[in-house]
């Protein structure tokens, strides 16, 4: 399938990697190629910079947003939460019309240091001005509540541990799970919460998922959802 990841970032590469691993189609969407490439310093995670991460995938495609958006059959949102959505009017909606957005954008504000807080919560989401901005994209949140490495290889969390998706379209939410199906997320571990309005619920339980991270430091965790009859 060609797929099209939007955000040069830890996220996008790690999901980009694992995307060309199992032998789809695959372009990484920026605003500015030629910005990106000549980045020389490592990023905020201590990573070497872009371009070397992308001589190292040779297959991989890179153009600007518009033209991801363009190429992709299916399009990833691996951008920084707070340019999410300037990031998706570059791609333009014509670009994005009928399409399924994965959005595993984060809406957290960082100005103040850490924590973060959260610039859009309680009575709406990140996800739900981005459906509300494309209302022809079909728009599922999913993967946004754990790090870059865990979305792409839930084993390297010891034992079973859960995944949300956030919703209207039925049809786009199967792909996406058959998605996370490949990424090695069982299908009882996946739980669809409903339409786009729960991913209220998900985008607040990120700012709880960063205390933790700064109490293990290590983002290397997951949460499990027992219920009464223990299933």
């Amino acid at each position: 399938m060609k797929i099209a990841v939007l955000g040069t970032g830890v996220v996008g590469q790690t999901i980009a990697a694992k995307l060309e691993e199992l032998n789809h189609d695959v372009i990484i969407g920026c605003r500015n190629t030629a910005d990106v490439l000549s980045r020389n310093k490592p990023d905020n995670f201590g990573r070497p910079p872009f371009k070397e991460w992308y001589r190292e995938h040779p297959k991989m495609k890179l153009g600007r947003f518009g033209e991801a958006a363009s190429f992709g059959e299916f399009i990833i949102n691996a951008t920084n939460g707070a340019g999410s959505l300037e990031a998706l009017k570059l791609a333009g909606e014509k670009n994005l019309n009928n399409k399924i957005l994965l959005d595993i954008s984060n809406p957290l504000d960082f100005s103040k240091g850490f924590p973060p807080s959260l610039f859009v919560c309680n009575t709406d989401s990140l996800a739900e001005q981005i459906q509300r901005e494309f209302p022809a994209v079909k728009v599922v949140k999913s993967l946004n509540t754990i790090n870059a490495f865990v979305m792409v290889n839930p084993s390297i969390v010891q034992g079973e541990h859960d995944v949300f998706v956030n919703g209207n379209d039925e049809s786009a939410k199967f792909e996406v799970k058959k998605l996370l199906n490949s990424f090695g997320w069982k299908s009882e571990n996946i739980i669809d919460m409903g339409d786009i309005r729960t991913a209220r619920g998900t985008e607040m339980y990120v700012f709880f998922w960063a205390l933790l991270y700064g109490t293990f430091q290590t983002g290397t965790f997951n949460i499990k959802i027992m219920k009464e009859d223990g299933r």
